[in-house]
């Protein structure tokens, strides 16, 4: 349901095109208009919390590199040695102690990206060592929350962005909140990332697919429609007798979240950005999802909760608990994810039609075609013409 949203009459209820799900050539348009240039999600100031201490992000064949100074500012480079294009750092996390050394030839970087030294210098010709640094990333960092962009873009700054939900997520004090290892994935799904999003975007599959969910809101629950590159979907919990254990146990030995105001403590509240990444604020804890595509047709799903520094043991039980739910919601929602993605290649499948619940995906859908409008065609252009056509439907050119 929405939450007193007044609908346009008579919009458009169906969706992308089966093709818009299988087509590398529309990947790899939405690789260079949407996920380079669109702000990426790669992680919270204290999984780099440490001197030296780095975390990396791979999208779009782009690496992201973010790592603490030594004058213990956060800063992001893309991960690639200036000699040959080698990994500076080739694990998903880490700490460097001095330098960055690259594994390939062993070129050192200071902790500010600098480059500090060249092995075997004297066979290369003169180098001015401040123009060989490692390239530094546009960051922005809101409340806690690190992002990175790789290419200049249509979207404003992050804060900006997120702007309408700062007074919602203040009392969370995200930004001195601690990883944790509970209710953490890391999921390879053989989909077009779109199907995820398709899936997450609407909460009318929640009574039939979700039984744990269903039972913790009953009918408490709805989904606000994406508007400037946001949405928001609200669940409140329902003190029904659950017959779930996991829901059962969770709303009983959930302790009060005095440090958030009433109406939240009993509540999960979800704000997406687009292109791919949500954030769950929950009374015990606050976790994140985003999906990294990988091909038109492969995707992973990554995500992390993130708990208050002091937890008591009743907290900290209810977090276990939160995070069992979410597991199980998330294998629900990975098989429909597979059949619906699977769907548009059928020759019985001729497109969707949205009910009034699923005016998120609608939403969801136009910013998308805004952007990238060759997605509202019925076919999929002659092979090698996909960004001659947008760019034609853009205004920019002709096709």
């Amino acid at each position: 349901m929405t939450a007193d949203i007044a609908l346009p009459k008579d919009w458009d209820r169906s969706g992308l095109p089966g093709w818009a799900y299988f087509s590398q050539e529309l990947f790899e348009l939405e690789c260079e208009t949407l996920f380079k240039t669109h702000w990426q999600f790669v992680c919270h100031v204290n999984e780099a919390a440490e001197i030296g201490a780095y975390v990396t992000f791979d999208v779009a064949g782009e690496r992201a590199l973010v790592i603490r100074g030594h004058d213990g500012i956060l800063r992001g480079f893309h991960n690639l040695c200036r000699h040959r294009g080698s990994r500076i750092v080739p694990d998903a996390r880490g700490v460097c102690n001095k330098a960055m050394v690259c594994p390939y030839h062993g070129w050192a970087y200071n902790l500010d990206g600098g480059l500090r030294g060249i092995a075997n210098r004297d066979t290369f010709p003169p180098m001015q060592a401040e123009k060989w640094g490692l390239k530094p990333l546009e960051m922005e960092i809101w409340n806690g929350l690190v992002f990175i962009r790789f290419q200049a873009g249509p979207q404003p700054a992050v804060a900006e962005i997120l702007a309408r939900f700062d007074d919602e997520i203040a009392s969370y004090d995200l930004a001195n909140m601690v990883p944790t290892d509970s209710n953490s994935m890391d999921d390879f799904l053989a989909v077009n990332w779109k199907s995820v999003r398709d899936v997450d975007n609407e909460g009318y599959h929640v009574r039939q697919a979700h039984p744990g969910l269903h039972q913790l809101y009953g009918d408490g629950y709805f989904d606000e429609p994406y508007a400037n590159g946001t949405s928001r979907s609200v669940g409140t919990f329902n003190e029904a007798y659950g017959h779930r254990w996991s829901v059962r146990k969770y709303r009983e030995i959930l302790p009060e979240a005095d440090h958030l105001p009433l109406h939240q403590r009993r509540q999960w509240i979800y704000f997406g950005m687009f292109p791919n990444f949500v954030l769950g604020l929950y009374p015990d804890s606050v976790i994140y999802y985003q999906e990294v595509p990988q091909s038109a047709t492969q995707t992973v799903q990554r995500g992390m909760c993130y708990r208050r520094r002091e937890e008591s043991r009743e907290m900290k039980a209810a977090r276990y608990l939160s995070g069992r739910i979410d597991r199980d919601t998330a294998e629900e929602d990975q098989m429909l994810m597979v059949w619906s993605c699977e769907a548009t290649k059928s020759s019985a499948y001729d497109g969707v039609i949205f009910s009034d619940l699923e005016y998120g995906v609608k939403t969801y859908h136009d910013h998308l075609r805004r952007l990238l409008p060759v997605m509202g065609q019925p076919a999929p252009p002659e092979p090698g013409q996909m960004a001659q056509v947008n760019d034609a439907l853009l205004g920019k050119g002709t096709a």
